[in-house]
């Protein structure tokens, strides 16, 4: 029964590229699993937040431990939210109540805050830890500039914030929240330069570096391209699934692909333009893992030939591409 399905479903959705290959590498990071985890935008560093241990910075080319971090000394570890500089500068790490920032260079810290008026959902962080990015339940973003500490306290959002990104420069923000809007909004002066509607509360956001593209998807079926120069849609992720979530995005350099992360274990490869699916993968499970299943919890280009994952199996997994890329 599994070969005629599987066919089946090739028949059906024409523009999929289904899958199964194993990974080129695997390097395990956390035993137990890992709560949550972020990866650089060019796949150096992987930051792994677990119970256990609590958040761990590896330089993946050695596949090294780096650093240790944790909030609070003699408690469980309860960091959810992970965000690294563009220019791999600085990690931004958060708990439900306070946030921290920490130098890549030295490991040291830079900055602990904490929370009062509500709990934090998301968080983003800019080139050289300039500027801070905190989305909030109450449906609040704040902005924060550590040079002067100024705080703009972003108002667009009408429900919970789950969302948030920002340019690495920190000058733009991209926020979804379960208003079933998406904002893109300049941090200087709060101003909102597009908002993406959608039918459900949006569930991921991100932007694309480079300043081309923003991505934005709700808890359905609908998750989107745009244009961040002109607000039009580009694209739209083209399945046929009727609930997809996401847990991971990532744009490549050149603009060209998208890479994605479910809770459902898919890894797949997204043509910008067409939002066409190219190809797809599943990440590996713990050996204890009852049912087998893992959350894709970061994704990042190596290069135009290879992906990496960080899952909350523990493991960082680097796939080939052998869609063509050219």
């Amino acid at each position: 029964m599994k070969y005629p399905g599987f066919f089946l479903l090739l028949l059906l959705t024409g523009c999929e590229k289904l899958t199964s290959t194993a990974p080129v590498q695997q390097f395990p990071h956390v035993a137990q699993g890992s709560y949550a985890a972020a990866l650089s935008a060019d796949g150096r560093y992987a930051a792994v937040s677990s119970i256990q241990d609590g958040v761990a910075l590896w330089d993946l080319q050695a596949n090294a431990l780096k650093y240790q971090w944790k909030h609070q000394d003699e408690v469980e570890n309860l960091v959810f939210s992970l965000a690294i500089s563009n220019n791999n500068s600085h990690v931004l790490t958060a708990d439900q109540n306070t946030y921290a920032l920490w130098q890549i260079s030295n490991g040291e810290n830079a900055g602990f805050w904490q929370l009062d008026a509500a709990t934090v959902r998301d968080v983003a962080v800019s080139d050289n830890g300039a500027h801070l990015l905190i989305g909030k339940s109450n449906g609040g973003v704040q902005h924060i500039t550590l040079s002067s500490g100024r705080r703009l306290e972003f108002l667009g959002h009408t429900e919970r914030v789950n969302s948030v990104a920002m340019s690495p420069n920190g000058r733009y923000a991209l926020t979804g929240g379960n208003d079933y809007k998406a904002h893109l909004w300049d941090t200087q002066s709060a101003q909102i330069l597009y908002s993406f509607s959608h039918p459900s509360r949006v569930t991921k956001v991100a932007l694309d570096p480079q300043g081309r593209y923003a991505f934005t998807a709700d808890s359905q079926d609908s998750a989107q391209i745009w244009d961040i120069q002109t607000g039009q849609l580009v694209s739209k992720l083209q399945f046929i699934a009727r609930q997809q979530v996401f847990s991971a995005v990532s744009f490549s350099a050149d603009g060209k692909y998208l890479a994605t992360g479910a809770p459902t274990r898919k890894l797949a490869l997204w043509d910008v333009q067409t939002g066409r699916e190219l190809q797809q993968w599943q990440v590996g499970v713990k050996a204890d893992s009852r049912p087998p299943s893992a959350v894709v919890h970061a994704v990042a280009f190596l290069n135009d030939q290879q992906l990496i994952s960080e899952s909350s199996s523990g493991i960082a997994e680097v796939w080939e591409i052998t869609h063509d890329t050219k």
